[in-house]
């Protein structure tokens, strides 16, 4: 299968998870309804649905205050930009996405928008100040990959159905805590009501997840296919891996979005279970990600990473 009819079948398999969510989400407001009113349901229903819209209009500026990302005057990261560039002319994207700066000493970085033409890629002073101008360019292109296969637009839409379904379960939890009478369900489904309410804002993040890691092999595999490089993304995942460094922002809520989620490492040094904490991971392993490249490009990275100047020191991007 071409790397072309894996994204279209990825795709296909994704808006079924977004049906998955719109499902779950009338499935809670009718559990509202059943339990108390049918008139509390459909007010449930407006009112989340008014918040998914203004979330989704507002998910631009949003993501950027959660990350940090601060817009930068063009000509002040010049040189970066021009990678940006060359690697979304490469990809066939109709405009170069915008450039943002994210001071954090983590090498890390990613893309968002609803739209190609809407996207912006951020970017951490700390990977500029890690990653020699061909890892960094394979990075660059791994976010590009992303807003070429709309996963951007996708991940921003299941944040979104992920917030307005733990709203809406938060709802019907509280009008049960509150003493909310039923409509002569009796106890039982009082009973199966709290539990899906509890329960829905774990399965709206099950369905997130699902649309998460299968995304990040195809972005790396279309940032091999770009640059026709697949050893650049490789070197530099194994150089993301080896760094111990955290987003200082590590929110849940964006943690999808990175090119190495920085939630994951912190959860699992947290839990000291790997296996159980890794169920919960936005992202594959940055091994099985690695072994994945350097199986379809045919090499094996050596066991010391190349000495290369750092870009953003070479180009004057960061402090040396």
């Amino acid at each position: 299968m071409t790397l072309q009819q894996q994204i279209r079948a990825n795709r296909l398999k994704s808006t079924i998870v977004v049906f998955g969510f719109v499902f779950l989400l009338l499935l809670v407001a009718g559990l509202i309804g059943f339990a108390f009113d049918i008139s509390l349901g459909v007010v449930a229903l407006a009112g989340a649905a008014l918040y998914g819209i203004f979330a989704l209009v507002r998910s631009r500026s949003m993501v950027a205050r959660l990350t940090g990302a601060q817009e930068v005057a063009p000509e002040a990261v010049r040189p970066l930009r021009r990678l940006v560039e060359n690697v979304s002319i490469a990809a066939g994207l109709p405009v170069t996405p915008e450039v943002r700066i994210v001071e954090d000493a983590a090498p890390n970085a990613y893309a968002a928008g609803l739209r190609p033409e809407t996207s912006y890629i951020g970017v951490t002073t700390g990977l500029l100040a890690t990653m020699p101008q061909r890892e960094l360019e394979a990075v660059l292109a791994h976010e590009v990959a992303h807003i070429r296969n709309r996963d951007t637009y996708l991940m921003t839409m299941a944040l979104v159905f992920a917030g307005v379904i733990a709203l809406i379960a938060d709802i019907g939890f509280r009008s049960i805590a509150y003493g909310g009478r039923n409509r002569g369900g009796g106890v039982l489904v009082l009973i199966l009501a709290l539990v899906g309410f509890l329960l829905a804002p774990y399965a709206a993040l099950l369905l997130r997840l699902s649309l998460s890691r299968r995304r990040e092999f195809l972005a790396d595999a279309g940032a091999a296919e770009m640059l026709n490089d697949p050893e650049a993304m490789a070197l530099a995942l194994r150089r993301l891996e080896r760094d111990s460094t955290t987003v200082k922002y590590a929110e849940a809520s964006t943690a999808h979005l990175w090119v190495e989620s920085p939630t994951d490492r912190v959860d699992s040094e947290r839990s000291g279970v790997l296996a159980l904490s890794s169920l919960f991971n936005t992202h594959p392993p940055i091994q099985s990600r690695i072994e994945a490249l350097e199986g379809a490009g045919g090499f094996q990275l050596p066991e010391e990473l190349p000495f290369g100047e750092p870009f953003g020191v070479e180009h004057r991007l960061v402090d040396p």
